[in-house]
Order: structure tokens, then C-alpha cells, then sequence
């Protein structure tokens, strides 16, 4: 192993630790309404109190955000997308295909109406768009403070070299258990610590360049572009159960890692093809660490290497800066318009009831309370991971707001961000595979975390 110098360990040690204790650890939090002591991870702590702090102006804030969005994106309408990794950033901000663009523009219409009381009360009511846009207690109101912690302190995880030492830790397994080479991991952790639509233009670029068979490429797109520590605070925070955080990450963990290896044995993926985007046909070629490395050693300099290419504090913030806008951008007029539209069809129409209707005695049969409630919210996280956490939140049974929160960020597949960017990506999938897999991994998925559910209520 190289020999690096005493800087550059601190380098790689003090970000990475101070960016675990942010992220991954959770600490004991007072409710100051109800005086009891909740379990909370560092950046929701900080994003909770801001949005108290701001809340009387968070909407207008919002406003301006979703505005910007729409203005930016009807500007490029004449340019073509670009889903390539190394682009201009504001040409990837902004340069969204027609359906994103018309879904930014409705956001924007929708928080305008919702903010002045325009139109029907359908859409601005306190239980559709104003339960979103609420300064004190609406989804893109915590959305929007979360991300701004969190999108500048992410470079912590990202680049310091923690993902390097874990992806070679994980090298020897990843074949055997989820039949991928080992750079695969470096896609799945990118997605779990920062987004899912990172590792999905991971993996495309890296199919595009012979890196990945079609087989291999379907299998991380649509299973290891997991749903980020961010996403999963905001949702466990939107069902009421903040305080379970730990318990619920642990079964987001053991469900994800069961449903990846599954997943790739059956269909639709075990039909994928094992040929390269060129036509060629796979050799089965085993990945070694270097001669005179293990694991351990090879993970190590790969992460020193990382930590000591990024000492520029400007890049830093630069990055983390980058990460806000991408969030507020490309995610807040997604919540707005698919969370307002699927609020507006939950309270005045059946639905999603008749769609989830069969669920009802899946749900029975695995003892979840509410499961007439419940059933709905089986198939509309297919449009969005948000919506049944949003329309979860009244449900009076612990339990089932576990399984309703976990059971959304393990589906993985919803269109408003992963799934949409995997139908724009050149990875092999087509939508219907996208409603088989998201299917598939519901029925799969409800037992187990149903199981973990009854253990801890």
C-alpha cells in the first residue's frame, strides 16, 4: 500500500466520520410539544428548526423556487435533453424533457393558486396543495429545509473517500449474491447516501461504454438506484414516526438487500440479455484485488487517493451548493404536482381505492390494522415515493404507518424521479417492466417488513 501523508488521513477520516454522525446517527430530541424524548439523525434535527424559524415565509420561498423551475425549464423547451453525467449544471438543471417541463409549470400554477386561494377549493384546501405548501408542518416546506442542510453537508460522504473504502470491501460479494461486477457497488452506495437518479446515470454511462451487460445494467438500475438517507428522513418524518428512525432504516436496509437478491433471479430481469450495448457477448471474468493488496488495503489507498484529490474547501461548497438547487430544482415541483393532483383524487375520488383493492387481503392476511386504508397506498407510490407517506399520515395505527413508510422507499420504482429517468436512460427496461418489478417488489417486500412491524408494536 502507498504511503500517504498525515494530512491526508485526516482528510479522509474527519469528513467521513463528521458526515456518518450527521447522517447515520440518530440523537435524542425533545418534543416541545408533547415532551417526549424522540430519536432523530442530526440533519432533520437542523432542517426542523429552521422550517420553525422561516415558517411564516417557507411558502412564498417555495413559490419563487417552483417559479424558477418552470421559467428555467420552458426556456430550454427547444433544446434536447442530455442525460450525460458531464454537462454544464444548469443544462442539466433545467434541460428536462417535455413531460417534466409541463409537470414543472402545473407545480408552479398549483402553489400560485394554492398561496392566493384561486380557483377551486379542491386544490387549495387544507387537506390537498395547503397541506403541502403549510409553512409549519408541510411536506416541501421540511423538503425544502431538509435539503439545504442536507444537500451542503452530502460532499462529506461523497468525497471523501467513504464510498471507495466500502465499494472495495463489497467487491468479493456483489457477484455471487447480486450476479454484478464489483464497480456495481460504487453505483448502489452513490444512490443510498446521495440519489437514486445518480446511480441510474452511473449505470447508463457505464453500460453506454461496454462496462455492463443489458442484464447487469436493468438489475442496478431498477435495484440498486435505492431511495437516499435524505428521502428516507423526510418520509419517516411525513408518517409521524421520526422517532423510529433507527428500527425503520434497519428494515429499509434488510428488505432492500433481500429484494436484490431476489429480483435478478426472476423475471423480468433473469430475461434481460447477457450481451453488451454493442452486440458482444460476455466473458465470465473474475475481479481480483491487486497482487500484495486485500480488500481492506485496496479499499484504503482508493479512499486516500479520493480524500487527498479534494482538498479545495471552495470545490466543497461548490458541490454541496450544486446539490441544493439540483434538490429544490428537480425535486419540489415534483412533490407539488403529483402530491397536489394524487391529494385532490384521494379526497375526491375512489381511485386508488378500487386500484389498491387487492391488496385488502394480502393486508388481512399479514395482520395490518386499517388495511381498507391501506390498500391504497400498495400501487400510488408508483407515481411518486411521497404520496403515501402524505396520504399515510392520517392513519391512526402505528404499525401500519411503519409498514406504509418503509414498504414506499422500498419499492424503489416511482415515476416521478428513478422510473422517469430510467425510461429516458438507454438502460434496457420499458415501462411495462417498470410496473412488473414495482409489483413484484410490493408482494415480496410486505411480508417481511410486516413481520418486523409486529415485533416492534
Amino acid at each position: 500500500m502507498k504511503k500517504f501523508s498525515t494530512s491526508t488521513w485526516l482528510l479522509f477520516l474527519i469528513p467521513s466520520l463528521l458526515g456518518i454522525l450527521l447522517f447515520l446517527t440518530p440523537i435524542p430530541v425533545t418534543n416541545a410539544e408533547t415532551g417526549e424524548t424522540e430519536w432523530m439523525v442530526t440533519v432533520a434535527v437542523l432542517a426542523n428548526w429552521m422550517r420553525d424559524a422561516i415558517a411564516s415565509i417557507v411558502p412564498w420561498i417555495l413559490l419563487v423556487v417552483l417559479s424558477i423551475a418552470a421559467l428555467g425549464s420552458l426556456l430550454y423547451i427547444t433544446r434536447k435533453p442530455n442525460t450525460d453525467i458531464e454537462v454544464p449544471f444548469f443544462d442539466k438543471l433545467f434541460n428536462v424533457n417535455l413531460f417534466w417541463t409541463i409537470t414543472r409549470v402545473v407545480a408552479a400554477v398549483l402553489a400560485f393558486m394554492v398561496l392566493f386561494q384561486l380557483g377551486p377549493e379542491a386544490v387549495w384546501s387544507e387537506y390537498t396543495g395547503g397541506l403541502l405548501l403549510d409553512g409549519e408542518e408541510g411536506l416541501l416546506s421540511f423538503l425544502f429545509t431538509i435539503f439545504l442542510f442536507a444537500g451542503l453537508l452530502l460532499p462529506l460522504l461523497m468525497n471523501f473517500g467513504l464510498l471507495e473504502f466500502f465499494s472495495s470491501m463489497m467487491m468479493k460479494i456483489m457477484r455471487p449474491l447480486f450476479r454484478l461486477p464489483g464497480r456495481s457497488s460504487i453505483d448502489a452506495l452513490a444512490s443510498w447516501v446521495g440519489d437514486g437518479t445518480i446511480g441510474v446515470l452511473l449505470t447508463s454511462k457505464q453500460y453506454e461504454a461496454n462496462k455492463y451487460t443489458q442484464r447487469e445494467a436493468a438489475i442496478i438500475g431498477t435495484t440498486f438506484s435505492v431511495v437516499s438517507i435524505t428521502f428516507a428522513i423526510v418520509v419517516i418524518g411525513e408518517i409521524g414516526l421520526a422517532s423510529y428512525f433507527l428500527p425503520y432504516y434497519g428494515t429499509v436496509i434488510l428488505t432492500g438487500v433481500i429484494l436484490a437478491l431476489i429480483m435478478p433471479r426472476i423475471y423480468p430481469l433473469t430475461r434481460k440479455p447477457t450481451t453488451f450495448i454493442d452486440g458482444s457477448e460476455q466473458d465470465s471474468q473474475t475481479e481480483d484485488v491487486p497482487k500484495g493488496y486485500n480488500v481492506a488495503t485496496h479499499g484504503m489507498e482508493r479512499a486516500l487517493e479520493k480524500a487527498d484529490s479534494n482538498r479545495s474547501a471552495s470545490k466543497f461548497f461548490k458541490d454541496g451548493f450544486k446539490n441544493v438547487l439540483d434538490m429544490w430544482i428537480g425535486v419540489a415541483p415534483v412533490v407539488m404536482a403529483f402530491g397536489t393532483i394524487a391529494l385532490i383524487l384521494a379526497e375526491y375520488t375512489s381511485l386508488f381505492a378500487i386500484l389498491g383493492a387487492p391488496f385488502v387481503p394480502y393486508l388481512n392476511l399479514l395482520g395490518i390494522p386499517e388495511a381498507a386504508d391501506a390498500a391504497q397506498l400498495m400501487v400510488v407510490g408508483f407515481a411518486d415515493m411521497f404520496l403515501p407517506a402524505i396520504l399515510g399520515a392520517g392513519i391512526e395505527s402505528e404499525l401500519t404507518r411503519f409498514v406504509v413508510a418503509t414498504l414506499s422507499v422500498t419499492q424503489l420504482i416511482y415515476l416521478s424521479e428513478v422510473g422517469g429517468v430510467l425510461l429516458g436512460s438507454k438502460i434496457p427496461v420499458n415501462f411495462f417492466d417498470l410496473v412488473v418489478i414495482f409489483l413484484l417488489r410490493t408482494v415480496i417486500a410486505l411480508p417481511i417488513i410486516a413481520g418486523v412491524a409486529h415485533l416492534l408494536f
